[in-house]
């Protein structure tokens, strides 16, 4: 049966039938996945299993039980994302309720920042961006960026140092 299943993948059928397919939806359904997202969860799930078999690794014992993990997995990935979207949302909202003088203070203020980021060396910008921008903590930028956590604190450290320096000698902060 596995290794019909894994020759079915290989030759470009569906790697979910239908019950399984079935079982995807309901587990990303009772994880919170709303019913637009749903189709999306399904096409990750059977992606992962077209990536295994390109691979060439073997197919799981029970593909059912491996596509249910896989689609609990995105259920928790969706939700994560949309935290950080929320956190992003109110970050700029609480931004915008920021009383300044005139709107041209602020886009002064923007296009400075933006000329700052842009003279960034790209590994300071890169960690900049994901620590106040994306709201990754450092423990998750290491991880994603595959380096040592003090390496990403000093590359912080001197891009936000650097871009506090340009906002002071460009007069605008």
């Amino acid at each position: 049966m596995l290794r019909r299943k894994a020759r079915r993948v290989r030759e470009g059928d569906d790697p979910l039938d239908a019950a399984q397919e079935r079982r995807v939806r309901a587990v990303l359904a009772l994880g919170g996945v709303p019913q637009t997202d749903l189709p999306d969860g399904v096409q990750q799930v059977r992606l992962r299993l077209l990536e295994r078999a390109a691979k060439g690794d073997e197919a799981p014992r029970d593909v059912s039980a491996w596509a249910a993990v896989v689609a609990s997995n995105f259920a928790m990935d969706w939700h994560r994302a949309k935290r950080r979207q929320e956190r992003v949302g109110e970050r700029l909202a609480s931004l915008r309720q920021l009383e300044h003088p005139s709107g041209e203070d602020t886009s002064v203020l923007s296009m400075a920042v933006a000329q700052g980021l842009d003279e960034l060396p790209d590994q300071q910008r890169q960690v900049l961006v994901l620590r106040f921008f994306a709201d990754l903590p450092v423990r998750s930028i290491a991880h994603e960026l595959g380096i040592p956590e003090g390496t990403v604190k000093s590359r912080l450290h001197t891009a936000v140092r650097a871009l506090r320096d340009r906002l002071h000698e460009d007069e605008v902060v």
